[in-house]
């Protein structure tokens, strides 16, 4: 049926691919070849995803009249493409008209540009900010393609209560493609599964649910498209993670079309799920960035071990260099399990004691400090002095230095600014410390699929086992000034994922001045937040994107 009118049978390629933002030729490439492809295998109409052209999202570059220009040339370059007679495109692409942008999709077909429909429901809330830069469009209507009427709602158009699909279904819309850039969250892809069933119970009509995938800065895009009939039914599942390209056909049954089944991929949960998103965008930032290598602190503790681990599967250990940072409160056993790790996961492994510059700078500060450099001093001179020796090879050899905090860390402040926070990118920023031992647990039992790193064990048994320690004093242990973390990640989900009262927070067991204390730390140390490394988004409401706290706040919740 390519290039004539279409009777009972249509073919269509849900393509999650992994574009760049800014990168319009690489996109437009990527679209040609993913067309290509469909092809070969005989399709009638390739679908790609939410403003596939220019990369999603592009925030304000789609402010600069030059990047809209550049966006509307790959399209037109890309609709003559299909005067070949060959698969018609659905792609999505920024546009302006009249002095106002919009966030809209185009149908390609023999050599020209069918129709175009624009994004109605601009999201506003988490990290989506589309109003700043982008007009509504009005209501759509169906598109013409080769006799069959399709429905073309964008990303949020099918999250809304706005009637989108309906008002396509009661104007003669027979199925709904639906372009996306559905960013990752734990347990995201039932929450989206459950709004399109939604939708096809009030439209009546099948939904081909395709989305982005890939890193881009602290989201990542984890592709999982699906088809969900008419009947509610699972129809197809693509994989999760992973660049695809599927076909699936349909058929006219009675009134409407009827997806063929299958294939149905096997989609990770838990922990390899956020696993699998860590790595991926870690992988995806060194990447489009142009690092070829990392360099990281590998400490013997937990947080440098995991971040070495998704370094290492990410990248390959080719392209991860560990260096331990030692200074005379850094323990045997930490010597003994960062040489260990790095040898488990085959990477290269350097040792450059800091004694030497942290006495130094003791020295040189003695007169100021009236003789007394001690305490959180000292503490911080050693951080720092780490972090400056980071910075010195990554400067030397253009390396990126993946830093290592957590979320639990990063939400009471115990991280040194210019020393620990020192680096390019975090992929474990947004994991509490329970997460991240339970990903450590998880990475030494199963590979992930696209890994580049070893099998089997990877971090050593005693650094998930030991008490977790800075070590910048001796016999230092976290618990020294904090609850324990089963106890302070649950403070802190309460605090910052649910925005929870103090009074419910306590209701849950936990002691009022802890959780007093915790909330004091946390509001101090936004801070710190806003000058941190950006890193991978795994909750719902990540520092960053999504939780925007002024620094200058003294608000304190009444207990």
């Amino acid at each position: 049926m390519t290039g004539s009118t279409i009777t009972d049978t249509i073919r269509i390629a849900l393509a999650q691919l992994d574009p760049t933002v800014g990168d319009i030729a690489g996109n437009l490439e990527k679209a040609r070849a993913a067309r290509s492809r469909a092809a070969e295998e005989g399709v009638d109409l390739l679908v790609l995803t939410e403003l596939f052209l220019c990369g999603y999202p592009p925030e304000d570059l789609v402010l600069k009249p030059a990047f809209i220009a550049a966006c509307g040339r790959a399209l037109q370059a890309l609709a003559e493409d299909t005067a070949d007679g060959g698969p018609g495109v659905v792609i999505g692409f920024p546009r302006e008209e009249d002095g106002r942008r919009y966030n809209s999709v185009a149908l390609l077909d023999a050599g020209r540009i069918v129709a175009v429909r624009d994004k109605v429901d601009l999201p506003n809330y988490a990290e989506f900010d589309e109003k700043r830069v982008f007009a509504a469009g009005p209501m759509p209507g169906p598109v013409n393609f080769r006799g069959v009427r399709l429905g073309l709602p964008i990303c949020e158009d099918l999250w809304n209560d706005l009637g989108v699909c309906e008002t396509l279904a009661e104007s003669g819309a027979e199925l709904l493609l639906v372009p996306n850039g559905s960013p990752y969250y734990r347990g995201k892809l039932d929450v989206r599964q459950q709004v399109v069933i939604r939708q096809v119970i009030e439209s009546g009509l099948p939904i081909v649910f395709v989305n982005q995938l890939g890193g881009q800065d602290e989201l990542v895009f984890d592709g999982a498209s699906f088809v969900i009939g008419a009947d509610k039914t699972l129809a197809l599942q693509m994989p999760q993670f992973e660049e695809a390209i599927v076909v699936s056909t349909w058929r006219r049954a009675g009134e409407g079309w009827r997806c063929e089944p299958g294939p149905f991929a096997t989609i990770p949960v838990g922990e390899a799920s956020d696993y699998a998103a860590c790595m991926l965008g870690l992988r995806d930032y060194v990447n489009k960035n142009g690092f070829q290598e990392i360099v990281i602190g590998l400490s013997g503790g937990i947080d440098s071990a995991v971040c070495a681990a998704l370094a290492v599967d990410a990248l390959g250990a080719e392209r991860v260099r560990a260096i331990m940072l030692p200074y005379r409160y850094t323990s045997e056993h930490s010597l003994r399990d960062a040489k260990e790790c790095a040898a488990a996961l085959g990477c290269r492994y350097d040792t450059v004691p800091i004694a030497g510059p942290v006495e130094g700078f003791a020295a040189a500060l003695e007169q100021t400090f009236d003789g007394d450099s001690g305490g959180v001093t000292e503490e911080n001179l050693q951080s720092r002095t780490r972090g400056t020796i980071l910075m010195a090879v990554s400067n030397r050899f253009g390396s990126m230095v993946v830093t290592t905090g957590n979320k639990s860390e990063m939400s009471v402040g115990y991280a040194t600014l210019y020393g620990d926070m020192n680096g390019g990118f975090n992929p474990i920023k947004d994991l509490y410390k329970m997460q991240v031992y339970a990903l450590a647990r998880w990475r030494n039992t199963a590979r992930p699929a696209g890994a580049l790193g070893p099998e089997g064990e990877v971090i050593p048994p005693n650094i998930i086992e030991k008490a977790p320690s800075a070590e910048l004093r001796e016999d230092q242990t976290d618990q020294d000034s904090l609850p324990a973390y089963p106890v302070l990640d649950d403070i802190l989900e309460c605090l910052v994922e649910k925005e929870m009262a103090l009074e419910d927070i306590v209701a849950r067991g936990h002691e009022g001045e802890i959780v007093r204390r915790i909330e004091n730390l946390l509001y101090i140390a936004e801070y710190k937040r806003r000058q941190a490394a950006p890193g991978v988004k795994i909750t719902r409401k990540n520092f960053g994107r999504d939780r925007r706290y002024p620094i200058t706040n003294r608000f304190r919740d009444v207990l």
